[in-house]
C-alpha cells in the first residue's frame, strides 16, 4: 500500500504529473477537487480503511501539513513516498498563467507559497523521497534523493 504525497508551488506541474504517473494506479486527493479539508479528511480516511493506493496533490509546502499525511498512513502500515517539485518559479509562473478562471493563482499568492516552502527530508517519515524537475523539452525528470552519507 503506497502513500504518495506531492510537494510544491502552485504551477509546478503536480496534477499534470499525477495524470502521466499515478492516474492508473492512484486515486487523487486534492483541496483544488474536494474544497473542504473535512471532506479530505474522510477521503484519506476511506483510502486507508480501504488500503487504496492515493496520492495527495496539494502543495503541502510545510512540514506540518505533510505529518499530518504521514502519520496516518504510517500507522496504517502504507510506504509513504514524496514528491518534491523543485521550484522553478518562472515556470510556475507562466504556467500559472495559462490557466483559466479560479484555476488562475494571484501572482503574490504563488510567491507567498514559494516563500513558504520547507524543503521535505527523509526524516519527516518518507519512506522514499524524489525530486521532480522540468527540463528544457518540458518533460519531468525523476531522482531520487538519498539520505546523507
Amino acid at each position: 500500500m503506497d502513500a504518495v504525497i506531492f510537494i510544491g508551488i502552485q504551477g509546478s506541474g503536480k496534477s499534470t504529473f499525477y495524470r502521466r504517473r499515478f492516474f492508473e494506479s492512484h486515486l487523487r486527493i486534492s483541496l483544488d477537487m474536494l474544497k473542504t479539508r473535512h471532506r479530505e479528511r474522510l477521503l484519506v480516511e476511506a483510502c486507508i480503511t480501504a488500503g487504496q493506493r492515493f496520492v495527495v496533490d496539494n502543495t503541502n509546502v510545510l512540514r506540518s501539513e505533510r505529518a499530518e499525511y504521514i502519520h496516518r498512513a504510517r500507522d496504517a502500515g502504507f510506504r509513504i513516498h514524496g514528491y518534491f517539485f523543485a521550484p522553478q518559479a518562472h515556470r510556475a509562473i507562466a504556467w500559472n498563467e495559462q490557466r483559466a478562471g479560479k484555476a488562475r493563482i494571484p501572482l503574490k499568492g504563488l510567491l507567498g507559497t514559494l516563500k513558504r516552502l520547507e524543503r521535505p527530508a527523509l526524516e519527516e517519515g518518507f519512506d522514499f523521497l524524489y525530486q521532480v524537475d522540468v527540463d528544457a523539452a518540458n518533460e519531468f525528470v525523476v531522482t531520487a534523493l538519498v539520505p546523507p552519507a
